[in-house]
């Protein structure tokens, strides 16, 4: 009994250890900010300012509610997540099981779906501005394919095109991550079970139906709420692509936070706006993970 005890001690203290690391990290870049954004959002504090910090109460907060460019961010990013989440686990699923096969360059074909998520999201815009320009080459080869047919659109500058384009962008750029966890996923799933369901008479449809998509359930289930929460973070392409433009087509709930924070210099109302943000955000991946839940493996 004394020896299962210490080696129960010995394992606490293994672990702690080993969770320290991350724990520094949790509390350095997540808890303490959160905490001093909380306890600013309840001041008048600017970035800049000669004059002392004075608490306010819930001002802050109840200037969010008239706050219309915030509800209009709200409202695109709840519409960016709506679209790209669903979209962008389709392709990553669909990837995945492509480069699964045993095939020639099946590597390289990793590798070149997953170089565009290593890339910086600032270059990827940049780029992507260029190949948007009425002159570049989306426009060109839309215009190739539909024999000259295609009216061309300044993607970035068209209010009714600038936020499908960054989707359709996001989309390119983040799906070679989510393949990766489906294909991890895929390579766990025993063979003999699509063996058996060959001897059963199971076609291909079939055994992703029944074998696939079950087995990747506990997956699926990550893939959705990471890129969820990836998705309410949109910011960096519309900094780049178009600052919120056209007439705040693209403006986001983050973009605001920045405007507010570092243009305008309200540090305790972006405070404010932040934590607002932070907790929806948080109880949307609380319903997801109890409406997602994952399969224990019992051993």
């Amino acid at each position: 009994m004394a020896k299962m005890f210490y080696e129960k001690k010995r394992g606490f203290k293994y672990a702690f250890i080993f969770l320290l690391p991350g724990l520094v990290l949790l509390i350095t870049f997540i808890i303490i900010p959160f905490l001093s954004a909380f306890y600013l959002s309840f001041t008048n504090q600017r970035l800049i300012s000669r004059l002392p910090t004075r608490f306010i109460g819930l001002d802050n907060y109840k200037k969010i509610l008239g706050d219309d460019l915030f509800w209009k961010g709200l409202l695109n990013i709840f519409k960016f997540v709506i679209i790209v989440v669903p979209v962008q686990t389709a392709f990553a699923l669909g990837l995945a099981l492509l480069v699964n096969k045993r095939i020639k360059f099946t590597k390289i074909f990793r590798t070149v779906y997953f170089m565009p998520t290593v890339t910086t999201m600032v270059v990827v815009a940049v780029i992507w501005t260029f190949l948007y320009n009425p002159e570049g080459l989306i426009n060109l080869f839309l215009q190739k394919i539909s024999f000259g047919s295609w009216q061309t659109v300044d993607f970035i500058k068209n209010e009714n095109w600038a936020f499908p384009a960054i989707m359709f962008m996001s989309i390119w750029q983040g799906v070679g991550f989510q393949m990766l966890i489906f294909l991890a996923g895929l390579q766990e799933i025993p063979i003999s079970l699509y063996e058996a369901a060959t001897i059963d008479g199971a076609n291909n449809w079939q055994k992703f139906m029944k074998i696939t998509l079950p087995q990747l359930k506990n997956t699926t289930a990550f893939v959705i709420i990471s890129t969820t929460i990836l998705a309410f973070r949109l910011f960096d392409q519309v900094k780049v692509m178009t600052d919120g433009g056209p007439n705040g087509a693209t403006y986001t709930v983050v973009l605001h936070i920045y405007n507010m924070g570092f243009k305008r210099q309200y540090i305790g109302y972006a405070s404010a706006l932040t934590v607002v943000f932070f907790l929806l955000v948080l109880a949307i991946s609380i319903i997801q993970r109890f409406l997602l839940k994952e399969e224990r493996e019992v051993s």
